[in-house]
Formats: C-alpha cells, structure tokens, sequence
C-alpha cells in the first residue's frame, strides 16, 4: 500500500517536483518525494501566491456590507472584521519574528504580547481594508528581502528557518481564506473570484 501510495504522490507532483514516474525496479519513498519536491519549491512560488493571497483577502473584504462585519458563527469565536484583523496582526508580526521591524505605529514587535494586542483593537471598516493591504505589502516587501537567507535559522520554540517559516505564514494565510469564505457564503456574499 505504501508503494501504491509513493508512486501517487510521485505522479500528482511530477511536474512540480521534476520528479520521474519510477519503473518497477524502483523503490520510491514519501520522505524522497517530498524531500524533492521541497528542492524545488522557490521562493517565487510563495510570492506569488501571497500576492493571489492578498487579492483575494481584499476583495472579500471589500464585498462584506459592512453590517456583516461584526457577524460571528458563534459566541467566543472572530467576528467577519476580527478575522482580518488578526491577519493583519500575524502578516505584521511573522516577518518581526525574523528581524523585520513592523511599522512602528502598528506597535508590532517580535513580542507576541504586541501581536495580542494589535489583534484586539477595534477598526472601522475604512482602516481595517487599510491595515490588511499594509500588512500585506509588509509581508510581501520581507518574503523579497530575504531571498538571500531562506536557510537561515531562527528559534520560535524550535530551531526552523526563514523559508520554513514563509511556507507556514502562507498556510496560516490559506486557513483564514477559507474561513473567510465560510463567513462570506454564510451572510450570502459570493468571493467576487467565483462570480
């Protein structure tokens, strides 16, 4: 089974990966499959996908009427205008982890009380799109700069790295994307993506 499962793999990320299908001498692993197709994942990709990331944020945003933005699935969980927020927060907050000074009116540092903090502010429609672009063009402006150091090492909690830590922001992003377009379809807002 974990044969058939291997050479799956192989096969969805052939061309991502430039990995060849294996003939029946073969011996492919998971840990081979994915270790190559990390080679040659780029620091490109991620931009690029952080800008798509942005686009759509924005968009839905800007959809939301504003008399859903405080609606919540449920007591205790973010409201439509929390949940940009706090991306806003962790788009600020990631790249200050690795060094990257937030701006200093955000009041983001590599302290996550800040992050906290930053995260429980109430906003106005108008400045909530306002900091989420911001945020972004931050992220986007750190992910460019490092280009030269994705090896580099970092300690959050655990010895990772700059790279290592991109492909996380960029999952965290996708989490929250879909979250948000949970949010949108159930105040019936179609992402103007999908229109």
């Amino acid at each position: 089974m974990g044969s058939v499962r291997s050479l799956a793999l192989c096969l969805i990320l052939t061309a991502m990966a430039g990995c060849s299908a294996p003939d029946e001498n073969t011996a492919v692993t998971e840990a081979a499959v994915t270790a190559e197709a990390a080679a040659q994942l780029k620091l490109e990709d991620l931009i690029r996908v952080t800008h798509v990331l942005h686009e759509k944020f924005t968009s839905l945003a800007e959809a939301m009427p504003e008399d859903d933005l405080a609606w919540r699935p449920v007591n205790g969980v973010r409201s439509v205008s929390e949940v940009y927020v706090h991306i806003a927060a962790d788009n600020w907050y990631v790249p200050a982890l690795m060094g990257w000074d937030a701006p200093d009116e955000t009041g983001v540092t590599d302290d996550v009380a800040t992050f906290r903090t930053y995260q429980e502010q109430e906003m106005s429609r108008t400045d909530m799109l306002g900091v989420l672009d911001g945020s972004f063009a931050f992220l986007l402006g750190a992910m460019e700069e490092s280009a030269g150091e994705l090896d580099r090492e970092v300690i959050l909690g655990t010895p990772t790295t700059v790279g290592d830590v991109w492909i996380r922001a960029v999952v965290h992003l996708h989490e929250h994307l879909g979250q948000s377009i949970a949010y949108a379809r159930t105040n019936e807002v179609v992402p103007p993506w999908s229109r």
